[in-house]
């Protein structure tokens, strides 16, 4: 009987906060039971020859949105599968009540178990869900949903005016909701913070930070102007102005509470530096940021047609090189996919019922790799913490996920640095049928994807079934 269920020898491990190492790793029972500089492969029932690459801790896709254009068993099964594309082995997706989704309203405490019931036996990675309380008696059921695991929830800054296409201003109707404005916002905070306090533990509100009252000004602007139909116009519409004011609002009340806060996908130089003057002028709180792959790599001077339509929106070349300067001098915590499956039928050719979002998980390793590592100098490790440990630790996964220690779980990636591959959407493995990112040259892929120590995907195919479990956090 092997001492091992799985050897990955030869290979370079990638050690978030440490650096990298020659070393053999060895996995018993879904865990990494041992690191040396040699391991026999006799001790092992199933090797993967890791010789010449590196070996990074699985990704954990920590923005992604399951079911909220197809079905969430459907989303789960193709687009999990996408992300073993990527290096991730956990994703910890968005989801509220209200229109998408499951397109109704209602306590969590009968629509979590729903949610979960569809999703079990789909997923190829594990996940988790973040929670959106749309109503005043969601609020309330904080505290019982940090009990069953869930420990980040969220508020959309702009759905106090408009729904997820901008195309109406009939919140009420979208959200399902009673008053969703800064009102709703502060008694959410002092729910997470209090359920914080309660918890001993980081429990955390997760914020998309566009102000609603100035994007009504300048998408009826625009539309005057003339209307055109293109990501730029869709970016002037909302620009980055209505970020900093909504970081300024949400921060400013986080200190008020004492609310743990994260904000998301800042999509712009703008943002970026309102985020950096709140954390200096309020050090009592804990923020952190996260900035999407789409907002570091894609403009719309780049992009023709209406598929890179997203929220926020995709931003000028300028505002990718602000936001890659964040991500190089540390002041971005975690970099995400913002994944939602979206088909090029639902885009269309008029920019304001074209729904927003799109796919983008098979990228997260590979772009941090080609564009930050080989690019612009990142360290690999850099690259695992921005990928997998921060993330981690900011959701309650820390001592599970996010590294290659002994003991975690034997979730990982093992990555050729030098394939280079040009990005086709038949690559990626979603059930998207589009992808902004198409026709770009990408250096860095993983080879070998493996999610508590079962071999998921391998040389450009998954293996087996999926074997994704949720996680409690």
């Amino acid at each position: 009987m092997s001492r091992y269920d799985l050897l990955v020898r030869g290979g370079t491990l990638v050690v978030p906060y440490v650096g990298t190492m020659r070393a053999d790793l060895a996995v018993t029972d879904g865990r990494v039971a041992a690191i040396a500089t040699s391991i026999p492969t006799s001790e092992a029932g199933q090797v993967v020859d890791a010789t010449g690459r590196l070996v990074f801790p699985g990704a954990v896709d920590a923005h992604f949105h399951l079911g909220i254009y197809r079905p969430l068993a459907v989303d789960a099964a193709e687009e999990t599968r996408s992300s073993l594309v990527g290096g991730a082995t956990t994703v910890l997706s968005y989801f509220r009540t209200g229109q998408h989704y499951l397109n109704k309203t209602g306590p969590y405490a009968t629509i979590l178990p729903e949610v979960l019931d569809a999703v079990a036996g789909h997923a190829w990675t594990d996940y988790g869900f973040h929670l959106a309380p749309m109503d005043t008696t969601q609020v309330r059921e904080i505290p019982a949903l940090v009990e069953a695991g869930i420990s980040s929830f969220k508020y959309y800054m702009f759905y106090k005016g408009f729904n997820l296409a901008a195309d109406s201003r009939d919140a009420k109707a979208f959200t399902m909701s009673d008053e969703y404005d800064l009102g709703h916002l502060y008694q959410l905070m002092e729910a997470v913070s209090a359920a914080g306090a309660a918890a001993d533990r980081r429990i955390s509100l997760s914020l998309h930070c566009e102000q609603a009252e100035l994007m009504r000004l300048f998408i009826d602007r625009i539309r005057e102007a003339g209307d055109p139909q293109t990501l730029k116009a869709y970016s002037d519409a909302r620009p980055p102005l209505t970020e900093r004011v909504a970081i300024g609002e949400a921060t400013t009340l986080a200190r008020a509470t004492n609310c743990s806060v994260n904000l998301l996908h800042l999509s712009s130089g703008e943002a970026l530096a309102a985020a950096r003057e709140a954390r200096l002028a309020m050090p009592s709180v804990d923020m952190r940021f996260e900035v999407t792959l789409h907002h570091l790599c894609l403009s719309y001077d780049d992009l023709s047609g209406l598929g890179g339509k997203v929220n926020p929106p995709i931003r000028s070349r300028a505002d990718t090189e602000a936001l890659w300067a964040g991500v190089l001098d540390g002041t971005v915590n975690w970099v995400a996919s913002d994944h939602a499956c979206c088909q090029e039928s639902s885009k269309g050719e008029e920019l304001w019922p074209a729904l927003p979002g799109f796919g983008g998980t098979a990228l997260l390793y590979p772009i941090l790799l080609s564009e930050g590592m080989h690019k612009r100098g990142l360290t690999p490790a850099r690259v695992a913490e921005l990928a997998s440990a921060n993330p981690a630790r900011a959701y309650g996964l820390d001592g599970r996920k996010g590294n290659l220690l002994v003991g975690y779980d034997a979730d990982l990636t093992i990555v050729d640095p030098d394939l280079e591959q040009e990005v086709t959407t038949d690559l990626l493995l979603s059930g998207q049928d589009h992808c902004p990112f198409e026709g770009r040259k990408v250096r860095g892929w993983p080879v070998a994807t493996i999610v508590r120590g079962h071999l998921a995907y391998e040389n450009g195919k998954p293996l087996g079934t999926p074997q994704g479990h949720f996680l409690a956090r």
